[in-house]
Formats: structure tokens, C-alpha cells, sequence
């Protein structure tokens, strides 16, 4: 799915490239959970307590937004994690809160 995508560690991810990396697989946070976007829009993060579904987007400045029903909208900015070449997960940093949290594809 990344076929083609050169990326070094903590760069920007391209808006273009943005559907394909985060639907490219299911990835995996520091803390067990797990979320999987698909190409459609659709988003699911399961953790201990359960699943949640959501829905991803670009908005109109391009970049990644998430939407958990009934009313949490969050944009992020996203980057790559990059090991020996290879591209490993992605780096979600929160527009509103700073807040940065990992992801590897697993």
C-alpha cells in the first residue's frame, strides 16, 4: 500500500498521500489499543472496554480530521515513523492540544 512512498523520520505526511497511509494497516498505539481506517471514511480504534466507530476526513486545508459521534471533532497533523528506511506507523500531533501519540502499523 505505501509502494512508492519515500518518507524520512517525522516528516510531514503529503496530503496526497495521507488515504494511503492511514488505511495502509492496522495500527497499533503505545497502549494495546488499535484503530483501523478504511478507504471509505470509516474508522474503528478497540480497546479493553470495547469498540468505537468513527469516521476520518480531509477537511478543506487538507489535512486529517477524525469525527466520534455524537459531536468530537479533532484535526491532526500527521508524520511518519521511519525505521532503517522502512515505514513503520505514523505520528498524529492534535491542531488544538499539541498532543502527539504514535501508531505503528502491526
Amino acid at each position: 500500500m505505501l509502494q512508492g512512498i519515500r518518507a524520512e523520520d517525522d516528516t510531514a505526511v503529503a496530503a496526497a498521500d495521507i488515504p494511503k497511509a492511514v488505511t495502509a494497516g492496522r495500527l497499533v498505539y503505545v497502549d494495546g489499543a488499535t484503530q483501523v481506517f478504511t478507504i471509505d471514511g470509516r474508522t474503528t480504534y478497540s480497546e479493553r472496554s470495547g469498540d468505537s466507530t468513527g469516521e476520518w476526513y480531509l477537511d478543506d486545508h487538507s489535512r486529517f480530521c477524525s469525527f466520534w459521534p455524537p459531536s468530537y471533532r479533532a484535526c491532526y497533523a500527521l508524520r511518519w515513523m521511519v525505521e532503517d528506511t522502512r515505514i513503520v506507523g505514523l505520528r498524529f500531533t492534535g491542531f488544538r492540544d499539541g498532543v502527539t501519540f504514535e501508531g505503528r502499523y502491526g
